[in-house]
């Protein structure tokens, strides 16, 4: 006689799902309910709210390899935020979704690193989901983020010129993007993993918002996929181009370690890694020293890596 089938014996256990939230709101009394919400600030006479959706990628596969799951989700709001405080946005909530096949103890490491990346970047957690899916793949993580701008302060690149300055911020290493192929090379056994690999990207907010008090920024780029070469001229108007000096700063070994292991030419570098840079701001010449003494102030090494060009130059 057959056995009476139960969602639980398809492999999605309710209760444990029901469980994890429960301790969760241990930790973040707000969710739980339908819906998040989140009050608007009062002071904004024509608010801009600014959204962005965003993952790790295969990241999570290093923190598998390591057995190490608690910063992960740090990457994860890491990469929505350093999206949206792009264009000068204040960032407000965040959530998050995590599918997995089976609910395991692996949640609750996730979701320290995810209340920590909050934290870090001043954002309220206002709900998620977090969904079993068995009989499909391990894990994988998004994150959605939204900020808010007065739309007076919106910055656009509309106000760059030939001749500013770009002005390179470190990263704190690869940050989350590019590990297909470290991923790759370590399955060959020519790429040795160490926790230098899950090094949490930086979340660079408070930077941001000090710049945006100190110096007259008038673009800014996050340097994730594609590398400075596809993100930083996404700041620019089409009629001006970066012209990048890359002797400008020294690049950190963990890329030359992957260049090497992977013989990997430089141009391909450069095009999936930020090689040291994640993020860079635009400003007027006459701000270069106030930018740096503010980016080395909030604990940043930054250097001026370019200039803006005429794109037809």
């Amino acid at each position: 006689m057959q056995e009476k089938t139960t969602y639980k014996s398809t492999g999605v256990d309710i209760e444990a799902g029901n469980a994890f939230v429960e301790r969760l709101k241990e930790k973040v009394p707000t969710i739980g309910g339908f819906g998040g919400m989140f009050k608007v600030p009062r002071g904004y006479e024509e608010p801009i709210l600014v959204s962005g959706a965003d993952g790790v990628g295969t990241k999570i596969c290093i923190c598998s390899r390591l057995r190490d799951y608690t910063t992960i989700g740090i990457d994860l709001v890491a990469m929505c935020v350093n999206d949206i405080i792009t264009c000068g946005a204040k960032p407000l909530y965040f959530l998050d979704y995590i599918s997995l096949n089976t609910i395991n103890p692996v949640v609750d490491d996730i979701m320290i690193g995810v209340i920590k990346g909050c934290e870090l970047a001043g954002v309220e957690l206002i709900g998620g989901e977090t969904a079993e899916h068995p009989m499909t793949f391990d894990i994988d993580l998004a994150g959605f983020a939204t900020g808010i701008v007065e739309q007076s302060d919106l910055i656009d690149g509309g106000d760059i010129h030939a001749g500013d300055l770009i002005i390179g911020i470190e990263s704190s290493g690869i940050h989350s993007n590019g590990y297909s192929m470290i991923n790759h090379l370590a399955r060959e056994g020519r790429l040795k993993i160490t926790d230098e690999f899950l090094k949490p990207t930086h979340i660079y907010t408070s930077l941001v918002n000090e710049l945006l008090n100190e110096v007259p920024v008038l673009g800014m780029a996050n340097i994730t996929g594609g590398g400075i070469p596809e993100n930083l001229p996404r700041c620019l108007p089409e009629r001006l181009k970066p012209q990048i000096d890359w002797n400008s700063w020294e690049i950190p070994d963990i890329f030359k370690k992957i260049m090497e292991s992977g013989d990997v030419n430089k141009e391909e570098m450069w095009k999936t890694f930020n090689m040291g840079i994640g993020y860079c701001i635009v400003i007027p010449d006459y701000a270069e020293k106030d930018a740096h003494d503010t980016i080395n102030a909030c604990g940043y090494k930054s250097w001026t890596i370019g200039e803006v060009v005429y794109a037809n130059t």
